[in-house]
Order: structure tokens, then C-alpha cells, then sequence
């Protein structure tokens, strides 16, 4: 599976992968879960939201047991973030069946749609559409960086966006949702474990900040007569950086888009995104109030208009606790080693849904600690103890 998946949307240059939402890469990566479906005799469907459901049993019994994740990448992204959970449910489910195991549960796989954001600049989307978290309006509303609307995208790919929107009957369904992931860090590197599993999500969002200037002859224009929105906004990178370290969180301009945007001439426009996390919401808001109370100091210096947008939000998540003890249980039986509980700054399907069901996440050993790049690895034999682990999970739940 690992084998056949991994060239799809690979860039030859980077040796990243570039499997956006609604693309020819991502087409082919759905063709790929319905393959691998329809191989093992599941029962395969798309919901009203473009994700993909692998279905073993009735999923109108309820109560159901779902593992999987998402195909989808960020720019340039490694190879595991998301297709591991992916790959990894398929091969549980064969271990399963090898061991002659008696399900008492329906069973599903499945692949949420766009969860990385990377075209549309919102993450999670099929699962908030799903969850009711995100309206028909503002999915309407999304457009890529060519001006191209989310239900121009779907149409293209062959799927239908007037049909877009919650869907509770089938969460209804769902009586858990296991999700696993290669750990974007390094913690159990650090102890030496080879899977873990997560106790909560980090409250986390991202804000568009908008420096306006004056454009103008980059060498004719005295400094002093200058309204230069970079240099407002260079400074904001550097008090996120401060306001970061000093609450023990996490604060990050990757995005920027500058305007005219030629190399002599100063900038009329620089806009640029944040992305900021912390352990607790308290400790998000002190970094991201710090920040921007640094950038309308800095921009009133300079004679800068700033406007700020939170373009995202998501709240801390902690993990169902009754689920998560039973993952422990589980995976805890026959050996005296307590399996880690950890923590993430990480977004997930997973914390999108846990308002709706109950949710879990188990994570992968990832030795580089790197994630969302080229250089981002789980060895052979993790990856496969995190397949055993998933599938004695599964059992657990899905078998009793």
C-alpha cells in the first residue's frame, strides 16, 4: 500500500508532496482509498461532504467503530501526516481478519477531505462540515489563491457542492473514532516509545494581519519620507517570536503575501498569517493580545494602517477520557510499560469531531521530530507496532 501510494502528488524538485484538495493528486488519492476498499469487500461510499467511508458490517446498526484520517498535504509536505493513519487502518484491518476475530460492531475507514487547508486556507474542512462546524455559506465563501471557489473545486473533481452541509445521521452512527498519526514532535523519541496516545489538543487558530503602506520608487524615496509596510510587519515576526518564548507556547508567520511585489519597489501591502498555539487558551490569548498590541505599536510608528482578522479558531480539546483510559487499558494488557499520554499543538479531524462522538488519538513514533516537510519519518518497525496497536484497539472496541 505505502508502495503504490507514495509517488502520488510527490514533487520531483522538493521530495515533498503537493496533494491539495480537489486536484489531480488528490483525485488520485481518493481512487487509491476506494482500491484499497473495494479489495477488502468493504461496502465504499462517499458522504454529501466529499469524504470517503470503507464500510465492514451495517452502518445503520450504530454504535460503530471508524479509524482512518486524511490523503490530503500541506506545500511541500512529508510523506506520513495523515496517509499513516490511513495506510495504517487498512493493515489493522487485515491483521484483524488474520487473527479470525469476531466483530460485534460495524466497522469503518475512513479519509476526511481537505483536512490540511493548504488550497482553501482552512483546515478540517470535510470534517467541519461534517460536525456542523463550518456552514454552507462560508464553504461557499472559500476561494484558493487563483480565485477559485471550494464548489467550483468539488464540481471539477466530479463531486456535487449544492449537497454540502452537517451531517448528524450519520455521526449518529459513530460510536467511536480512533485516529492515527505520526507524533509531530519528539516527545516519544525522547522516552523511547514507540506509540503513545494523546490526551488533548491545543488550542490553536490563525489571524491575517494587514499592513497598508504607500507604494513607492525603492530607489528615489527618502527612508524618512517612507511608508513601508515590511518593516511593520518585521517586527511583528520578531514579537511573535518573544511573546512565544516567554509564555512556553508556539507563534508563527509562514504565510505572506506582498503587494506590488517588485523587488524596487517599496510595498503598498503586506499581509501576512499567523498561526499560534499554547498548552492552555489562557496562555494563547497573553501571546496573541502581545502581538498585536506589538504590531499597532509598531505600525502607528510608521504611519501603517493595520487591520487584524481571526480567520480560525479552535478551542482546546481534551480527548474523550473514558475512551482514551479504555486505549490504555487496552494496549496496557499483558505488560507492566504504561503506554504515554501526551499532548499535541497539532490539529486533527480527531478534535474536530470530539464535540460530536467520542474520539481518540494514538501517535507514532517520528524520530526527527519533523513534520509538515520532506524530512518527516516514522522507521518500518514503528510503523508497523503502530499498525499492531491500532489493531488491538479496534479489537477491543469493535470485538466485545
Amino acid at each position: 500500500m505505502w508502495r503504490d501510494l507514495s509517488p502520488i502528488g510527490r514533487h520531483p524538485a522538493s521530495g515533498g508532496y503537493r496533494r491539495f484538495a480537489w486536484t489531480g493528486a488528490d483525485v488520485e488519492c481518493r481512487a487509491w482509498f476506494e482500491a484499497q476498499a473495494r479489495a477488502r469487500g468493504l461496502a465504499y461510499e462517499v458522504d454529501r461532504n466529499g469524504n470517503q467511508w470503507a464500510w465492514l458490517g451495517d452502518p445503520e446498526a450504530g454504535g460503530a467503530v471508524v479509524t482512518g484520517s486524511h490523503l490530503d498535504s500541506v506545500p511541500d509536505g512529508g510523506a506520513f501526516d495523515g496517509p499513516l493513519g490511513v495506510v495504517s487502518s487498512f493493515a489493522a484491518l487485515d491483521e484483524l481478519r488474520s487473527r479470525n476475530v469476531q466483530f460485534s460492531k460495524p466497522l469503518a475507514i475512513v479519509n476526511f477531505g481537505d483536512e490540511e487547508g493548504a488550497r482553501f486556507g482552512l483546515a478540517c474542512v470535510g470534517s467541519r462540515l461534517a460536525a456542523g462546524e463550518l456552514t454552507v455559506e462560508q464553504a461557499h465563501r472559500l476561494r484558493d489563491a487563483d480565485g477559485v471557489s471550494l464548489p467550483t473545486a468539488m464540481e471539477s473533481a466530479g463531486y456535487d457542492p449544492d449537497a454540502i452541509g452537517a451531517d448528524p445521521e450519520r455521526l449518529d452512527r459513530i460510536g467511536a473514532f480512533v485516529e492515527l498519526h505520526v507524533e509531530q514532535g519528539r516527545a516519544l523519541d525522547l522516552t523511547g516509545d514507540r506509540v503513545g496516545i494523546a490526551s488533548a489538543i491545543w488550542p490553536h487558530g490563525r489571524w491575517r494581519f494587514d499592513f497598508r503602506g504607500e507604494a513607492n520608487h525603492a530607489g528615489t524615496t527618502r527612508l524618512v519620507d517612507r511608508r513601508d509596510p515590511m518593516l511593520s510587519y518585521a517586527e511583528t515576526v520578531l514579537a511573535a517570536r518573544r511573546e512565544a518564548q516567554l509564555a512556553g507556547a508556539v507563534a508563527t508567520f509562514g504565510k505572506i503575501s506582498v503587494e506590488p511585489n517588485g523587488v524596487n519597489a517599496i510595498p503598498s501591502l503586506v499581509r501576512g498569517w499567523l498561526d499560534s498555539r499554547a498548552a492552555d487558551q489562557a496562555s494563547l490569548d497573553t501571546v496573541v493580545s502581545g502581538i498585536e498590541r506589538s504590531a499597532r505599536e509598531y505600525a502607528d510608528a510608521h504611519g501603517i494602517e493595520l487591520d487584524i482578522v481571526r480567520e480560525s479558531f479552535t478551542p482546546v480539546v481534551e480527548f474523550d477520557h473514558a475512551l482514551r483510559d479504555e486505549l490504555a487499558r487496552i494496549l496496557g494488557t499483558g505488560t507492566d510499560l504504561k503506554v504515554p499520554v501526551l499532548g499535541t499543538g497539532a490539529g486533527h479531524d480527531a478534535g474536530i469531531l470530539s464535540g460530536r462522538i467520542p474520539t481518540a488519538m494514538l501517535f507514532v513514533r517520528n524520530p526527527t521530530g519533523v513534520s509538515h516537510s520532506p524530512a518527516e519519518y516514522a522507521t518500518e518497525d514503528d510503523c508497523v507496532a503502530g499498525v499492531l496497536a491500532l489493531a488491538d484497539v479496534l479489537e477491543g472496541l469493535a470485538c466485545t
